[in-house]
């Protein structure tokens, strides 16, 4: 078997670091900037070549990248426990920068509440669910988690959730939760937790604005199909 040639002989444009020196991280495709975080491939295969394989088992969504482990990554030849434990590291880096990005703390649109959770949930093998509690003016009280579950559910109870909400005086109410498959359609039972959470909040006078779900980098609103 031929060796691959090593990326050191490869043009200087061809090279994920050259390249990036010269013109910056975001001239680089996906599978050169994870090539760098690796270093290097194998005797049978480039760092670029190696970063290939890896995106193509991640279906070549950096969410689902973003979401393998050290036994994930291991298994790929050329990637040792050392490169899988510095790819973590950068995942969590990543992540961790997604948390710290600063915005406005009132909620003037689904979006805006996609912002506000995604680094929370959106990278989860398993179901959270989380309330945005608000005032009269739309500005953030707390926003908390309530349950955890498994990969396809997660049990609500709405009488904590309403609890809260009268305990922090909470005018309104968005529910929040994700889907680790990636589907964003909602499930019956998806659709039954907010009615029914919908009709308790009427009781109390309390607004329910919208229940996103959240899978990867996408969102659904249930505001404009349900009419809340």
């Amino acid at each position: 078997m031929n060796q691959i040639s090593s990326i050191k002989t490869w043009s200087v444009d061809d090279r994920p670091r050259e390249k990036l020196i010269e013109k910056g991280a975001q001239s680089l495709s996906n599978a050169e900037l994870l090539a760098i975080l690796l270093g290097s491939g194998s005797r049978d295969e480039s760092a670029v070549d190696l970063a290939k394989r890896i995106l193509n088992y991640a279906q070549n969504n950096l969410a689902t990248l973003g979401r393998l482990g050290i036994e994930d990554l291991i298994q790929f030849k050329g990637v040792g426990e050392a490169k899988a434990v510095a790819l973590c590291a950068s995942f969590e880096v990543a992540k961790r920068r997604k948390e710290e990005v600063v915005e406005s703390e009132k909620i003037t649109s689904a979006h805006d509440v996609f912002l506000k959770l995604s680094p929370y949930i959106s990278d989860l093998n398993h179901e959270e669910f989380w309330v945005v509690y608000l005032n009269r003016g739309n500005n953030i009280l707390r926003k908390e988690k309530v349950s955890s579950g498994g990969l396809t559910g997660t049990v609500v109870d709405q009488k904590i959730i309403l609890k809260k909400a009268l305990l922090y005086l909470a005018s309104s109410i968005i529910l929040v939760h994700n889907h680790p498959s990636g589907n964003l359609k909602p499930s019956l039972a998806d659709k039954k937790v907010t009615q029914k959470i919908k009709s308790a909040c009427e009781m109390l006078e309390i607004n329910l604005l919208d229940h996103l779900i959240i899978a990867g980098n996408a969102y659904y609103s249930f505001a404009d199909e349900l009419e809340l």
